[in-house]
């Protein structure tokens, strides 16, 4: 990739997470008509990167585009909010606590689910994944590295979902990803995680890989419990 390929790649980057969480947050509400040439001055880009920046939103259901009407905003139950930039950018605006609500409510009837279905389908290759993330989670627990617990816990959560067997959960992994990235990024996470939510990940592994599904549903329930609590009630983001 050149410059020019890598300069337009970041800007229309800039472009879309902007224009996203406008359109999430409600500031570009449902039925507002986006026009290519204001945003092309309102964001001091070409036209080429405006219009690959819509292209994606119309893809995520966050705007329709029809001849002689122009590109409008669509009404949220058109948007795919599973895909996980718009989790993201809802985590970002002014309806996070909402969303997180939303995002618990999910995790309690997925996770809980998965880890007891892991019990009966994990190979032993997951099974050890899961010790090793535990473990790293552990020792980057101590020592406050929140970005590499962070790493840990989506390989975590995401390896369990893959081991449910099951791969529509399996392809809920980019959400789960969000929704633990964005409590660290939004200083909802303690700055040394809780030792008993690593411990509870320590008996989902032991759990999945002794085939106790019960032991595995109930210690997961407990992590989503405590995470979407702890999230809830955390004090807003620090001002920069």
């Amino acid at each position: 990739m050149g410059a020019n390929d890598q300069t337009s790649a970041g800007l229309h980057g800039t472009v879309l997470d902007r224009l996203g969480v406008l359109i999430t947050s409600g500031e570009l509400p449902p039925g507002h008509v986006l026009r290519i040439e204001q945003l092309e001055e309102r964001f001091g880009v070409s036209r080429s990167v405006v219009r690959e920046a819509i292209r994606v939103l119309e893809s995520m259901g966050l705007v329709t585009s029809r001849r002689r009407v122009g590109v409008t905003v669509a009404p949220r139950p058109a948007w795919n909010l599973f895909d996980p930039r718009i989790i993201r950018w809802r985590l970002d605006g002014g309806d996070r606590e909402e969303q997180l609500r939303l995002l618990g409510d999910l995790r309690r009837g997925v996770e809980p689910v998965a880890a007891a279905l892991a019990a009966h389908h994990a190979t032993p290759e997951q099974c050890g994944v899961l010790t090793g993330a535990v473990m790293q989670m552990a020792v980057h627990g101590r020592s406050g590295d929140l970005e590499a617990y962070l790493r840990a816990d989506i390989l975590f959560h995401a390896t369990l979902l893959a081991a449910s067997g099951n791969e529509m959960l399996a392809a809920l992994s980019g959400v789960v990803a969000e929704v633990l990235a964005g409590r660290t990024h939004h200083h909802l996470m303690p700055d040394h995680p809780e030792p008993v939510a690593i411990r509870w990940h320590a008996e989902v592994a032991q759990a999945v890989q002794a085939g106790d599904a019960a032991a595995a549903e109930r210690a997961m329930r407990d992590i989503v419990e405590e995470a979407t609590a702890a999230m809830l009630t955390a004090p807003p983001d620090p001002a920069p």
